[in-house]
């Protein structure tokens, strides 16, 4: 679940906007009223999506962007033109605010934040024996298919795929097949 921190100079408006979320299934970790206090919930935070206005109590959406963990994204909730930045990764969500688009651009950005962090984590490697097996399937290979080392990894691989079977699978129906 994203964690959420809302970020308005009233109060109050930060308080309703949460209870918005909260009513649609979001996990609103904080309502803040300064920018010093957003960067202080967001460093406890392993990541999440801070929605705030132009200004807080005590900084400008931009000076938060620069204090922000990079983990973290930003939903501006501003007039149109108002916007004065060049950040990429501030979403600009436009006033008048309707419940629907701010909810389909969070939505958005939960799915984004999904992906790069399914990016950051790497695939498992082989254990020594799972990777002698692929080098002994990739020998027989080269041998029997006169092929070259990086064809015939690209041959298991692409055998792998088109099966849905693991690297290690494709390598024993070839050690099966050929050995």
């Amino acid at each position: 679940m994203t964690n959420i921190i809302v970020a308005f100079p009233k109060i109050e408006y930060a308080r309703s906007l949460k209870a918005v979320l909260v009513r649609n299934g979001y996990h609103v970790v904080s309502v803040c009223r300064s920018g010093s206090y957003v960067i202080s919930e967001a460093d406890s935070l392993e990541s999440g999506i801070v929605v705030c206005g132009q200004s807080l109590s005590d900084m400008h959406y931009t000076e938060l962007r620069e204090n922000l963990p990079r983990n973290f994204q930003m939903l501006l909730v501003a007039p149109p033109g108002e916007r004065e930045d060049s950040y990429d990764s501030i979403v600009l969500e436009p006033l008048p605010l309707r419940v629907a688009s701010l909810l389909q651009t969070l939505q958005m950005m939960i799915a984004t934040v999904g992906v790069r962090r399914r990016r950051r984590e790497k695939p498992k490697g082989h254990s020594e024996a799972e990777q002698q097996k692929i080098n002994q399937a990739k020998a027989l290979l080269m041998d029997k298919n006169n092929m070259s080392e990086e064809e015939a990894h690209r041959f298991l691989q692409k055998k792998s795929m088109e099966s849905g079977n693991s690297m290690i699978e494709t390598a024993d129906m070839v050690l099966l097949i050929y050995g």
